[in-house]
């Protein structure tokens, strides 16, 4: 088992982490008291190639793999979690469901520009009374002629008051519930789109998230992902894909906190010697970077196992529920190694803490990934 990147894979780490440094780093705290998200620095990464990662050329992707989209969702989150989700969603969920289910013409119709940054994407599954419970959505999508009309509330959609294109789940069959789902292609243009209420909230300030309203919203039929009746499949096995995503933005997050943590225990005196010299913060220290650690490998062996086209739910699920409740320790015992200054927005962990919170709930909360690790062993 060979636990090294290649020297690819190490030039794409290197270069988000260059554009990170240079590019994020000074706009992260005055983005998340704006509540401001950095367009114009999500657009360089399309430009750089690195939206596209995942997915071959043919659809304006760069045929990079997962496991460099995971670096880059990484390096991204180490600064700016809330790009870093903005990006995941657009490439994972609205560019996923439609490259994994959706046909040729649609695909290259949508994924172009999706993928190299000119528009960007979000996914709209759920909805007031079906969060956890994906498949008791209320959207309702009636076909006429060659139109679907979509009537429904969506809401914490990530991406939605920015979006230009919409992946919209609907129920087309109110007889057979779940089973009657069916997944959509919608642009923001299309008659009966519009944002409704845009979140306030604790942390990913830069994010824009909100609610969608569908309001005798006309689709053409061919925007039709997939089958009718197949849209909860599509939207959950999307999920494990997003859920990948996730997991690398909060060990980003995590990793962030870090080094500000370690980097200040250096040059922070008292008593005489660098805090780090207190047995107790450098022995916290060591325990927390094996947790990172043990993330770290878990949402890469979920990336892997997806390259090589092998089942990646659970290990999806483990990678989820690894990182993300790394990343809410890790800043949690960050902010109290800084003391006072933790606390202070100056010194990034603060907000870090405030955006760790979010990555246990999304995609499918930390419960539910333990309802799919624990359904595997004793399946």
């Amino acid at each position: 088992m060979d636990f090294e990147l290649t020297k690819e894979q190490e030039m794409i780490k290197n270069s988000v982490r260059e554009f990170a440094e240079k590019e994020l780093k000074p706009i992260a705290i005055e983005n998340d008291e704006n509540r401001e998200f950095p367009i114009e620095a999500y657009k360089k990464l399309g430009e750089m190639g690195i939206i596209g990662l995942p997915y071959p050329e043919e659809y304006g992707g760069t045929n990079g793999g997962y496991l460099p989209y995971v670096l880059a969702v990484e390096e991204i989150s180490k600064i700016h979690a809330s790009l870093g989700i903005g990006y995941s969603v657009n490439t994972s969920l609205c560019g996923g469901a439609i490259y994994n289910n959706a046909s040729e013409e649609l695909k290259k119709k949508y994924l172009p520009d999706l993928l190299s940054g000119k528009k960007i994407g979000a996914f709209n599954l759920t909805e007031p009374e079906a969060g956890s419970d994906a498949g008791n959505g209320s959207t309702i999508a009636v076909k006429e002629g060659d139109h679907y009309i979509i009537n429904g509330l969506k809401c914490f959609s990530t991406n939605a008051p920015l979006a230009d294109t919409f992946v919209v789940f609907a129920i087309t069959d109110k007889s057979k519930g779940s089973r009657g789902m069916s997944a959509f292609i919608v642009e923001k243009d299309f008659p009966g789109v519009s944002i409704g209420k845009i979140e306030n909230k604790s942390g990913i300030n830069a994010a824009q998230v909100s609610e969608v309203i569908y309001d005798n919203c006309k689709v053409p039929a061919e925007n039709l992902i997939g089958e009718e009746g197949k849209g909860l499949g599509i939207g959950l096995s999307t999920l494990d894909g997003g859920r990948i995503g996730v997991a690398a933005q909060a060990l980003g997050i995590a990793e962030g906190a870090f080094e500000i943590a370690r980097d200040y225990m250096k040059q922070r005196v008292q008593f005489g010697k660098p805090i780090y010299k207190n047995q107790y913060l450098g022995f916290k220290m060591a325990e927390l970077a094996l947790e990172i650690e043990q993330a770290k490998y878990m949402v890469y062996k979920a990336a892997l196992d997806k390259d090589a086209g092998r089942p990646y739910s659970v290990s999806a699920a483990k990678a989820k529920l690894a990182c993300s409740d790394a990343a809410m320790h890790v800043t949690v015992e960050a902010v109290q190694m800084l003391g006072g200054n933790g606390y202070m927005r100056d010194y990034h962990v603060e907000r870090m803490m405030r955006d760790a919170k979010i990555t246990q709930i999304y995609e499918g909360t930390n419960e539910i990934q333990k309802m799919i690790i624990s359904g595997s062993i004793f399946r």
